[in-house]
């Protein structure tokens, strides 16, 4: 009989006690490095801190899914997973500090130094910790048997080897020929496909694996011969393209369903990623307001006219929104975009970008052939004209962090592949805005970016573009 395994956060509880140990006990160091020794908790202040940043700890812990496959990761991923979740929790800490306006009242060292032993400690005790229960107690070792055929085994191992932590692989038979005897990446190969079923009823296995040829599909009768006896069965699904990336087996209309999509989110990602949008929207629409104070007059003096502009763009899988922008171009410049085509340097037209644009405000070319630039381009270098988007991301048209929404015309000329780009929400950055966008002129490069930025998206690389976009706009090298 297979044991199923404890489902939810609760299946780390201990992980998640350890965590929140570390975290008072890197709160207690902190204070005394910093502020001598006390009992911190004896500060009403700092107790208040602690107690909230415990609540910060648990709900990130949990909504962001920190410990998912925490006994299956190596040093490097335990790393890494621990510094994003520390970095998470720190910048959640920060905005509830701005928020309330209390950030005065703490040292800001005491705080950094918290994170940073935080981090350390937490570190430390994930890795010994996984190091007994898996050693000492054997949690997670399995029996693991693989069957494969000859052109997947190597690589089949040597997955379970990197990814596999959970189980001790006991053998290998190779479906496709008598292998029997031979060793594979150090594995034996005990049984050949006639006698497979003979072995494992003789040995102690928990688990089978199999792999077959991605166009061949698994032996079924081997499939139902080895259900029979009980053994829990792993059969890899046939590989999809590079677009299909994530799968999952569910239930949908009362049938198993294979869904599979370029990149997949849980409820609690989507949650923080549009609590993010809408703290990052509301800042950016008071921002918004105190430019259109200064900004507004000068748009108008310069080319009479309104100060904003609506442009109708596709979102989320072919959805058509109003975006808004600060108009940095004269008021006829979607009728003088025709004639321009020919200069654009984007072949096919699918984007449209110039050298010299004679449409933005105040751009003038002079006899000698320099460009003279104008408020328009000031606005547009410094992306000013993309504040009044903060409106959009408030109403769940845009995110902070997505993939730019093409015009119509562009949409129209796309081919298929193209489409990917819009998988997701479009947002106002992005990674190829960050990635020098100035000097891509190949739309398939930006669609690479694109796809890329869906495929690998998490709430750590949302953090890091935005970080990007910060330090692009205030290099001031037109990129954004």
């Amino acid at each position: 009989m297979y044991h199923q395994k404890p489902q939810g956060w609760f299946k780390h509880i201990d992980f998640i006690l350890w965590d929140v140990l570390c975290l008072h006990l890197a709160f207690v160091l902190a204070y005394i490095t910093r502020l001598g020794w006390e009992n911190p908790y004896g500060n009403r202040i700092y107790f208040n801190i602690i107690f909230v940043y415990s609540a910060v700890d648990l709900i990130v812990l949990i909504v962001n899914h920190t410990l998912k496959n925490v006994l299956k990761r190596g040093f490097g991923k335990e790393f890494v997973q621990t510094l994003k979740h520390t970095c998470l929790v720190e910048l959640i800490i920060f905005l509830y500090l701005f928020s309330t306006q209390d950030g005065l009242a703490y040292s800001r060292i005491t705080l950094y130094l918290l994170a940073g032993y935080y981090f350390i400690l937490t570190l430390t005790v994930r890795i010994l910790w996984k190091k007994l229960l898996v050693h000492k107690f054997g949690v997670g070792r399995r029996a693991l048997y693989v069957i494969a055929t000859q052109d997947r085994a190597e690589d089949t191992v040597a997955r379970l080897r990197k990814d596999g932590h959970g189980y001790s692989l006991l053998g290998l038979c190779i479906l496709d020929r008598d292998a029997k005897g031979e060793t594979v990446s150090g594995v034996a190969v005990t049984a050949n496909p006639g006698e497979v079923l003979e072995y494992l009823c003789d040995k102690w296995v928990d688990e089978v694996y199999i792999a077959t040829d991605p166009s061949q599909s698994a032996p079924r009768k081997l499939i139902e011969s080895l259900a029979e006896m009980g053994i829990v069965l792993h059969v890899e699904l046939e590989d999809s393209n590079s677009l299909l990336q994530r799968q999952v087996v569910q239930k949908l209309a009362g049938k198993t369903v294979r869904t599979i999509s370029m990149t997949m989110a849980s409820t609690g990602q989507i949650l923080i990623k549009r609590a993010m949008d809408i703290l990052g929207g509301f800042i950016g629409c008071l921002f918004t307001l105190l430019l259109t104070l200064i900004i507004g007059p000068i748009i108008f003096i310069k080319s009479p006219g309104p100060i904003f502009f609506t442009q109708v763009r596709v979102g989320k899988n072919g959805k058509k929104f109003k975006m808004y922008k600060f108009r940095s171009m004269y008021r006829d410049a979607e009728a003088r975009k025709a004639e321009l085509m020919k200069e654009n340097r984007v072949k096919d037209g699918l984007m449209f970008k110039l050298e010299f644009d004679p449409r933005i405000i105040g751009c003038e070319k002079r006899p000698d052939g320099t460009i003279k630039k104008g408020i328009g381009n000031f606005i547009r270098d410094f992306s000013i004209d993309e504040f009044p988007q903060f409106f959009n991301v408030l109403k769940g048209d845009l995110s902070l962090c997505g993939t730019r929404p093409p015009t119509v015309d562009e949409w129209e000329k796309y081919d298929l592949h193209h489409r990917a780009r819009l998988a997701i929400k479009p947002g106002i950055t992005g990674l190829w805005q960050v990635s020098g966008r100035s000097n891509i002129t190949d739309f398939e490069q930006v669609v690479e970016l694109d796809k890329k930025y869906i495929r690998e998206w998490s709430l750590g690389l949302d953090l890091k573009i935005l970080a990007q976009t910060i330090k692009v706009v205030l290099g001031r090298d037109g990129s954004m």
